[in-house]
């Protein structure tokens, strides 16, 4: 009986104790993960609330959770809102500020500082718990190079835009009479200037900037938050700001017009190694006798059954990498013939590099356009007007009071009769057919036997579109102020392209094309229907004679534009290199001169003589 009542005793005893920590403790608990208790705790913390007077300087969010260093027990929640957001609302800021108006008075200003408040209070989320004074926490963003909530992608390259806006602000403040006035803040702010401009150095994104670059960025914005106290008159800060937007957009446009002039300048002049190598050419070509100076298959150069083309150049290289580019790319090499045209300069050299370097099976032809005494100014307005004084002046003349200031209008190129012997197709060429035209800076990728083949219902060119762009419209390119173009022509109507162009020499003596262009040439005389190259000229003589071609024949834009889709040029048969950036310049477009250098042979002996490269 006492052994029963004493194990009684000993039970209610152990549940006394074993019942309250069943009640009072969750046994779901014990299953929680260290990351999840840390979770709960930070979440915990997001309910203190502090002083409102926080640290004003940094206004970039820092990374969350801190680091637990040498004991000391820091903890940092961020919350960050979308980073998105917050650049539209920067942007939204800073539109207003520089529209702001001196009628706008003090409620316009208080209206953007009060926003401005507002940006900064939702930016600086940082809450922090500290447990001792020498804290220490490691902030691999404390640029401001934010992470997006629920991913880890950081905001590209904000480090260095921060602080390049320091460097703008500091110099706001060191061009204001409040500030001037106070020595000591500007020997302070000139030196965070320096420190600034040598942690960015040439840095053009994040990872180029140095390590002691935050430790400057915190320097720069406490002295900035001194002259803030200094300068508190927001008008004189936006009538500054406003001040430097105009002299950056003046400076800007001074610098794309000395752009446009050394880019003009370099497209006009020839490279030495270019120079070189036709004096090269032609000195070798003068070595040979009759016998060798004659190419094969001259038999087949009125053979209308193959396929012709007719290209005008006086530059040996651009015209060897049209002619490789072609036979490497056709399924009959043979039957191609490449009737070739050239001034006296290079006639002998161009003679000489194609006897020297054969196309393989394929026929060439050189002719001197000195030869073509059919070409006279008497026949031709064109050669008349290339030849006059006025003309001259008009290229040649740097300070001619009537010249205009658009130095691309005034390109000597312009001069030279090969650009206008596209209008001489059948006389050039009497027994021809049909002419496959090309200009000298394009590349061939594909066989063109199929553009012989086209049907041009009636029309006499057969040419690309170039509608998709604006300013490849009839407006673009004729002065349809002039009555004549008015009254003949659609200013919206789509041009076209030179450059890969489909000739059918038959219906061009049918319809007498040579005597429109004649016609209009002699209108042209001073210059006011048009005034510049062949393709205006082109458009009016070929005014409801031209045949769209597909698109993927032939694609432009590689000598200005540097992102022509990429697509675009891997399925072009053709692509074309129009406008100042030639492959064969230094100051061709990188990305595009492989697809041009690859017909190179670099290695040739002429070549490294006149010390060509890639």
């Amino acid at each position: 009986m006492m052994v029963k009542l004493r194990n009684l005793v000993l039970f209610f005893m152990l549940l006394t104790v074993v019942a309250p920590i069943l009640l009072y403790t969750d046994p779901a608990a014990s299953f929680k993960t260290p990351f999840s208790a840390k979770r709960d705790f930070l979440e915990d913390v997001t309910a203190l609330t502090f002083n409102s007077d926080e640290n004003r300087l940094n206004l970039l969010p820092r990374e969350s959770p801190a680091v637990l260093r040498g004991g000391e027990e820091v903890v940092v929640y961020s919350v960050e809102k979308n980073s998105r957001r917050q650049e539209e609302a920067r942007d939204q800021l800073s539109a207003r500020v520089l529209s702001a108006t001196d009628d706008d008075g003090d409620n316009s200003i208080k209206q953007v500082t009060d926003s401005a408040s507002q940006i900064n209070t939702r930016e600086r989320t940082p809450v922090q718990l500290s447990q001792q004074t020498s804290e220490k926490v490691d902030e691999p963003n404390a640029f401001g190079a934010k992470k997006e909530k629920g991913n880890n992608v950081l905001l590209p390259d904000a480090q260095v835009r921060h602080l390049k806006d320091q460097l703008i602000r500091a110099k706001v403040y060191l061009s204001l009479p409040s500030a001037k006035a106070n020595p000591h803040f500007v020997r302070e702010l000139r030196l965070r200037v320096k420190e600034v401009q040598r942690a960015l150095a040439d840095a053009s994104k994040d990872s180029d900037l140095p390590k002691t670059a935050i430790d400057k960025l915190k320097a720069m914005e406490q002295t900035l938050a001194k002259g803030k106290q200094i300068q508190d008159d927001c008008s004189t800060v936006v009538k500054k700001l406003r001040a430097m937007l105009h002299s950056a957009e003046e400076q800007l446009r001074v610098h794309k017009k000395q752009t446009m002039f050394l880019t003009q300048l370099t497209a006009k002049t020839i490279p030495k190694g270019l120079h070189c190598l036709p004096l090269r050419l032609t000195t070798d070509y003068y070595a040979l006798n009759s016998s060798q100076q004659q190419f094969p298959n001259q038999d087949k150069l009125e053979d209308t059954q193959l396929y012709h083309y007719a290209l005008f150049s006086d530059n040996v290289l651009a015209t060897s990498v049209v002619v490789n580019s072609t036979i490497t790319n056709a399924k009959h090499p043979s039957k191609h013939v490449f009737h070739i045209v050239t001034d006296r300069l290079n006639y002998a050299a161009m003679r000489m590099w194609f006897l020297d370097n054969p196309p393989g099976k394929a026929t060439i032809q050189v002719q001197n356009v000195e030869e073509f005494t059919w070409l006279n100014s008497s026949y031709s307005p064109v050669l008349k007007q290339l030849s006059s004084r006025s003309m001259i002046d008009y290229y040649f003349r740097a300070h001619h009071t009537n010249s205009d200031t658009n130095i691309k209008f005034r390109n000597p190129k312009y001069l030279s009769i090969l650009n206008h012997l596209r209008f001489y197709l059948p006389e050039i060429f009497p027994k021809l057919s049909k002419v496959l035209f090309l200009d000298d800076d394009i590349v061939v990728q594909k066989d063109l036997s199929g553009l012989w083949l086209v049907d041009l219902k009636g029309n006499v060119n057969g040419a690309v579109e170039t509608c998709g762009e604006s300013f490849h419209r009839f407006d673009r390119y004729l002065n349809f102020s002039n009555p004549l173009i008015s009254k003949n022509f659609d200013p919206r109507a789509c041009g076209w392209a030179y450059g890969m162009n489909v000739f059918d020499l038959d219906e061009w003596k049918r319809q007498h094309i040579t005597e429109v262009y004649h016609r209009w040439q002699d209108l042209n005389q001073d210059r006011e229907l048009w005034k510049l190259g062949t393709l205006p000229p082109g458009l009016i003589t070929f005014w409801r004679r031209t045949y769209p071609l597909d698109r993927k024949w032939h694609t432009l834009g590689l000598g200005y534009n540097p992102s022509v889709n990429q697509r675009d040029i891997e399925r072009a048969a053709v692509i074309h290199y129009n406008g100042n950036l030639k492959p064969w310049l230094e100051i061709g477009i990188p990305r595009y001169r492989g697809f041009w250098s690859k017909h190179v042979d670099y290695e040739h002996v002429y070549l490294r003589e006149c010390n060509i490269n890639p």
